[in-house]
């Protein structure tokens, strides 16, 4: 990531289900279009990226399903929707490609992770294809063929 450590970044949330349903495929790296409220929200962890996804709608991509609770829930006004869609800071042309390649090879577009860089908030975005069932299967056998293996290891 541009030459940065990771002591320059934490990392808020994590979406665990992607690795499970999807076949990561390209990493991109997004800004995010935040209320200030929802910027101490999101570095207070409570945003939750489970179910999320990108949607590209004319030229701007958008953050859809992604939640942020409120960071002090009796300061926020009444009409604040946690599940409101967020555009995403991208590069036009990022923003082509990926529409490209949504559209052509029927790919989706998910969000890994949301973290900070150099103060800011990221979101990591990934172009990703489904996993059939039997992809998911192996997917568990291996999983629970390695835990095998760490406890033999362990019990040595």
């Amino acid at each position: 990531m541009d030459g940065l450590d990771n002591r320059d970044m934490k990392v808020f949330t994590e979406n665990r289900k992607v690795l499970f349903n999807y076949e990561i495929l390209e990493i991109f790296e997004a800004g995010l279009e935040l209320k200030g409220h929802e910027v101490k929200a999101v570095k207070s962890g409570r945003a939750y990226l489970v179910g999320a996804h990108v949607v590209i709608r004319g030229n701007e991509a958008y953050l859809v399903n992604a939640e942020i609770a409120p960071y002090q829930a009796l300061n926020i006004s009444k009409d604040y929707d946690p599940q409101r869609h967020r555009r995403l800071l991208i590069k036009k042309s990022e923003i082509k490609y990926l529409l490209g390649k949504n559209q052509t090879e029927r790919l989706t577009i998910v969000p890994l992770k949301l973290y900070s860089k150099r103060g800011l908030v990221k979101l990591e975005i990934a172009l990703v294809r489904g996993k059939k069932k039997h992809d998911k299967r192996e997917t568990l056998k291996k999983r629970e063929a390695k835990r095998e293996i760490e406890r033999r290891l362990k019990n040595q």
